[in-house]
């Protein structure tokens, strides 16, 4: 007994170990945005933000875009600067194709370096807007994505499985009809990419939107489910390239995804 009253009183009088000191700001950190409210709108004003390593932002309930008047609201609207650093960062480890369909944690400080937290949630990018000329990101624009929200998202499609497929090793070749696919997802269950298995394709083989399988809480938003995602096509060698028969009105390529919608 004695014995354990001096083990005890021992643990109880040795100092506390000190507090470990705050970590440095770590580059996956980038993923919680760190943003100031804006208050002031203009070119002149933007133009200066970014002269600052600043990005004017917006976020908003994504209700602002619905077609129909009666279904839009304005609550929660802000106007916010971010940091070109920490955006920047953000895109280097979420590429751009699946920089919208990717939801983030969002503070809004008082004030640069402030630890003062004015308001937080989730938002899911919609738009990059850049320079035409230089590339440079000019805004950005958010939209909340807090949980039990639905969201309207265009899913970036993501092709797997070319190096079992029967019909390529045949010499057939993977023709792409959809890049995207629009669904209406609760915010919490918002798929980053969707991906299409076509491992079991044979050359005129295809998969269509009603084959693509997904989390049970997505809607399509599609009218028709029958169009197709991807076709393994036949590679015809005795027809010329259209560049060899020079046309004056080639085949249309096909459209390439937005970077954000």
């Amino acid at each position: 007994m004695a014995k354990w009253w001096r083990s005890l009183r021992t643990a109880i009088q040795s100092p506390q170990q000190p507090l470990s000191p705050p970590q440095p700001f770590q580059s996956s950190r980038y993923h919680t945005i760190q943003a100031i409210p804006r208050e002031v709108v203009g070119s002149r004003v933007s133009a200066r933000e970014r002269e600052q390593g600043r990005i004017p932002a917006v976020v908003f309930s994504q209700s602002l875009l619905d077609i129909n008047p009666s279904n839009r609201y304005t609550s929660r609207k802000r106007l916010l600067t971010t940091e070109k650093k920490q955006i920047q960062a953000i895109l280097k480890s979420v590429e751009i194709p699946f920089f919208c369909s990717t939801t983030f944690p969002l503070q809004i400080r008082a004030g640069t370096g402030s630890s003062v937290l004015l308001e937080s949630g989730t938002v899911l990018p919609i738009k990059i807007h850049r320079d035409e000329k230089t590339g440079k990101i000019l805004n950005l624009v958010f939209a909340w994505a807090d949980e039990g929200t639905e969201m309207k998202v265009d899913v970036p499609v993501v092709f797997k499985g070319e190096e079992n497929c029967p019909g390529l090793k045949k010499g057939g070749h993977l023709k792409m009809m959809r890049s995207t696919l629009k669904y209406l997802c609760p915010a919490e269950h918002i798929p980053q990419k969707i991906e299409v298995d076509i491992s079991n394709l044979d050359i005129e083989d295809g998969l269509f939107m009603r084959d693509i399988e997904v989390h049970s809480s997505l809607k399509l938003l599609s009218k028709n489910e029958n169009m197709p995602v991807c076709k393994i096509v036949a590679t015809n060698l005795d027809t010329p390239e259209p560049a060899a028969l020079n046309l004056e009105s080639p085949e249309p390529a096909e459209k390439q995804p937005v970077e954000c919608l």
